[in-house]
């Protein structure tokens, strides 16, 4: 049943990796388009940080902090104890944008963000951020809704 849940970081760094070459080959750096008026915009950036470009140019630092994250994943992934399939999914979620973005920083140095909301101010981001983004709130959502671990312990 865990072959199953590799299928989804194979599309999220599929999404996010075709998404990425669209706007690098078809944007001019800065470059800003409206997809949807109002609401989302393409914007081709490029992130040498973290999240909010912080630790610009720390590229050792990602790399580690990558691997580390994606042997946990794994490691939740195939460990024999099963967890809920909310929780299965949001952890495939999230080893799929690590690796989204893990491609970029070794091939590129830096991530390719061009995803804008416009109808906030918020940073520009990617596929692969959505997904790690989305993959811990079904995580978060599984052990706060869901989890009956601390039951059986008592």
């Amino acid at each position: 049943m865990q072959f199953l849940y590799l299928i989804i970081p194979i599309i999220v760094v599929c999404l996010d990796q075709g998404l990425k070459l669209f706007i690098a080959n078809n944007y001019a750096l800065g470059e800003v388009h409206q997809i949807i008026p109002g609401i989302l915009s393409f914007n081709y950036l490029q992130n040498e940080g973290a999240a909010w470009n912080i630790l610009p140019g720390q590229m050792w630092l990602f790399y580690i902090i990558s691997v580390v994250a994606i042997l946990v994943c794994l490691y939740y992934l195939f460990r024999h104890q099963k967890q809920g399939k909310l929780f299965d999914v949001g952890i495939s979620m999230v080893l799929g944008g690590i690796l989204g973005n893990l491609i970029d920083r070794i091939h590129l140095k830096y991530v390719i963000d061009m995803i804008q909301v416009d109808f906030i101010h918020f940073n520009i981001f990617n596929v692969a951020d959505s997904a790690i983004t989305i993959g811990i709130i079904l995580v978060f959502i599984y052990l706060i809704f869901f989890d009956e671990s601390d039951e059986e312990h008592d």
